[in-house]
């Protein structure tokens, strides 16, 4: 089914041809004065000479325009603003209301398309920017699979790193049940601010949490378990708000940040082969090319 664009371009591209004596792209688009316009004549006019309304003028009486267009107007240096009669809009919604695909047409080149969502951190609640990129987000996954894509819905949660030592001692000293208690009715926050102000206070809390940060990426199976806990019911609340928000996200769609884990040691190695690690503080580190380190006076 042809849209209204398609429908005014059949109409008017004989009628410039007959004026012009050439084929004449029309250049139809959305118009602030009326539906749509024609703004080709100020092109044609470079070609063939002549008054641009007057061009403007010969091009709407050789149109066939009765039944689609309830006004069509000349303004300007040969503008044609074209208003769509109400009947025609009435008949072209009628046709596409019995299209099981309201006139969408399928792709003929199929892709396989990755869309990234809100990206929320694991006890933490989502601010309106998750809630934001997640809606863009089922948006763009909707129209991409109405038109025959297949698409990849991923959403790339924080759930890896040092504030999980943090996390997980905190955890520890509330009780697992009473953590799993707060965090599954939704107070990711509270649980977080509880755990960075003890950490921020209190100096054997903090070593604790240095020390749970080396066994988790060391794999120690009572602090994975621990911190499966925060994920999972972290996850569990993110759900929760991704079915208040309608969106098609499920935990199958979840691709955390630990997934990388296990993949950091042949990044490292390949560094060390080009020559690029250098050490920093006990730590491994690439400084790219121009990079100065900033070193503090001692007074």
């Amino acid at each position: 089914m042809a849209n209204l664009e398609e429908l005014l371009h059949q109409r008017l591209a004989p009628a410039f041809e007959s004026v012009a004596g050439i084929p004449v792209d029309p250049a139809i688009r959305r118009s602030q004065r009326a539906h749509f316009q024609s703004d080709a004549v100020l092109a044609l006019v470079s070609k063939i000479g002549g008054n641009p309304q007057d061009i403007a003028a010969q091009v709407v009486k050789a149109a066939q325009l009765d039944g689609l267009c309830s006004s069509v107007e000349v303004s300007g240096p040969g503008f044609i603003n074209l208003t769509i009669s109400d009947t025609a809009l009435g008949r072209l919604l009628a046709v596409s209301c019995s299209d099981e695909r309201i006139g969408v047409p399928q792709t003929g080149v199929p892709e396989r398309i990755t869309v990234d969502y809100s990206a929320p951190n694991a006890a933490k609640e989502m601010h309106v920017g998750h809630l934001r990129s997640t809606i863009i987000g089922d948006a763009a996954v909707r129209l991409l699979e109405w038109l025959g894509h297949t698409v990849i819905r991923q959403n790339h949660i924080g759930e890896w790193g040092t504030p999980f030592g943090m996390l997980v001692e905190h955890l520890l000293d509330i009780g697992e049940s009473e953590a799993a208690h707060e965090l599954s009715v939704g107070d990711l926050n509270g649980f977080y601010q509880a755990a960075r102000r003890k950490f921020d206070a209190d100096e054997q809390f903090k070593d604790r949490a240095r020390r749970r940060v080396v066994l988790l990426q060391s794999g120690d199976e009572t602090t994975l378990r621990l911190w499966h806990t925060l994920v999972d019911e972290s996850k569990k609340y993110f759900m929760i708000v991704y079915g208040l928000l309608g969106v098609r996200l499920t935990e199958d769609d979840f691709f955390g940040e630990s997934y990388y884990n296990d993949h950091l040691q042949s990044v490292v190695d390949e560094l060390d082969e080009l020559g690029l690690l250098r050490e920093s503080d006990g730590a491994q580190c690439v400084f790219p090319e121009g990079y100065k380190r900033a070193v503090s006076n001692v007074l």
